[in-house]
């Protein structure tokens, strides 16, 4: 096998040029498709270190021909020239040649020359294929491949697809993702990330993957630390689905959720299909069950992602009122309008035998609230004290009756397990949340500022009485 700078160039038949991927290192991951065009070459060009897997399997005649590292174009210059002496030319790129590899260029100056050269490309196992199998299973599922080298991309193109794959859950290998001259990229990547994606999302990496110096290494995205990352290395951050398993990251198909969701029910698998897309676009997504359970139905009912930042609940709310529908201390909802309690489902409430009430077609409260001359809604609340002190008190509609809760509970005529406030309006909406916060004993769920509405009251009601369905994501059973 020689070694040579340059040729001469001679007028004959046409050649043709193979584009051959050698894959990430090892003999053992070249295809036997590409070992019979190495065998076949009557020259062979690429980068020098490269030469090295393959110099087994060239004829004893076959030129081998470096150009030296970032010389791709002089490579592909020296390739033409030698095709059209009449000789079969070998491109050899590392991993596949078609994924930031030799191929693109040799295409794209088949074309500037207007050249009639047979040009072949034939694939070869990828750095990140190479690196997916040594981390477990962790491409199962849509991935995006981004190299972090700005020397042919602006940066600011390279930041918007970072962007782009991690809003779109994609599984992203990233190439090129360090170099001595940048040292700062993959920090913003992470950044970025973290935006977008949980802190547990799972993050491997592989050095001089399939090659004697490999090395391996599994994380968290909260934890990868951009450090212990070189120019050798390949990064494969997995979707929201992927996770990790003695020591393996796995990006699930499907095949096992489409088993189970045999039995699930329209509905429920699109109301189960909408809380991952919400999920999938929460700002924070990375919150405690018992906040992020009543902060997806919230989001599902409205459509409206400003409820991160509006929906308010007392440390464990969710699941200290979960416990006394358990326990059997909730067993009675009251609601300030009928709309509220026709939106609790009657499925979770026949399971768990718990009774709604609602009086604001009660005479009597007509009664009351034209003597005293107060609402409807505080009358309501009036004769609910009387008769269900200890229940569940949802609000949906009428800020007086927030009121009147408040000025019960501070008289001692009302013990409530729990409070859903959800008024809606412009008038003391704002004020009559503020006055429910201050009963510090009672666990509350409370949407902060003019958002509300007894749709919103119902679904944070229903948050509660399904909260043992929160751990595996699976919402609407009692649809």
């Amino acid at each position: 096998m020689a070694f040579c700078q340059n040729l001469p160039i001679f007028v004959g038949n046409m050649g043709k040029i193979i584009v051959a991927g050698i894959g990430p290192g090892s003999k053992e991951d070249i295809t036997p498709a590409v070992l019979e065009a190495v065998r076949e070459a009557d020259v062979i060009v690429g980068y020098k270190y490269y030469f090295q897997f393959i110099e087994s399997y060239v004829k004893d005649d076959c030129e081998c021909i470096d150009t030296g590292m970032k010389k791709e174009r002089e490579r592909a210059e020296q390739a033409f020239r030698l095709a059209e002496q009449g000789k079969t030319v070998c491109v050899i790129s590392s991993g596949d040649a078609g994924l930031y590899g030799m191929a693109p260029l040799i295409y794209e100056m088949k074309r500037e020359k207007q050249s009639d050269i047979e040009i072949v490309s034939l694939p070869g196992i990828s750095a990140f294929q190479k690196a997916a199998s040594l981390l477990g299973a962790p491409i199962g599922h849509d991935v995006c491949l981004i190299s972090l080298s700005d020397l042919m991309t602006p940066w600011n193109v390279i930041e918007r697809r970072i962007k782009a794959a991690a809003v779109g859950d994609f599984v992203t290998a990233v190439y090129n993702p360090k170099s001595h001259g940048r040292y700062w990229q993959l920090y913003r990547l992470q950044e970025i990330f973290l935006q977008e994606r949980s802190a547990e999302t799972p993050v491997g990496y592989v050095r001089q993957a399939g090659r004697e110096e490999q090395e391996t290494k599994v994380t968290t995205l909260g934890a990868f630390d951009p450090e212990d990352v070189d120019m050798f290395t390949v990064v494969l951050i997995g979707n929201s689905q992927s996770y990790i398993v003695d020591g393996e990251i796995i990006t699930p198909r499907g095949y096992y959720r489409e088993e189970k969701d045999n039995e699930v029910k329209p509905g429920q698998q699109i109301m189960m299909n909408s809380f991952k897309t919400i999920l999938s676009e929460m700002q924070k997504p990375d919150i405690p069950k018992w906040r992020l359970w009543p902060l997806l139905h919230a989001i599902h009912t409205t459509v409206d992602f400003s409820m991160e930042q509006c929906l308010w609940m007392d440390d464990r709310a969710t699941e200290i009122l979960y416990e006394k529908v358990l326990d059997g201390s909730l067993r009675h909802i009251v609601t300030d309008v009928t709309m509220a309690a026709s939106g609790i489902r009657k499925g979770a409430l026949e399971r768990l035998s718990i009774q709604t009430h609602c009086y604001i077609n009660d005479p009597r409260s007509k009664q009351i609230a034209d003597e005293k001359g107060i609402t409807r809604s505080q009358a309501c609340m009036q004769l609910a004290a009387e008769e269900y002190p200890e229940a569940l008190y949802v609000v949906g509609n009428a800020p007086t009756a927030l009121f009147e809760i408040c000025d019960l509970v501070h008289k001692g005529k009302m013990h409530p397990v729990g409070i859903v406030a959800a008024p809606v309006g412009f008038v003391h909406v704002c004020e009559s949340k503020h006055a429910v916060k201050t009963l510090k004993q009672i666990p509350k769920i409370i949407v902060e500022g003019r958002k509300g509405g007894s749709n919103l009251a119902a679904t944070l009601c229903n948050a509660i009485l399904t909260f043992d369905d929160a751990e595996q994501l699976k919402p609407g059973r009692d649809l």
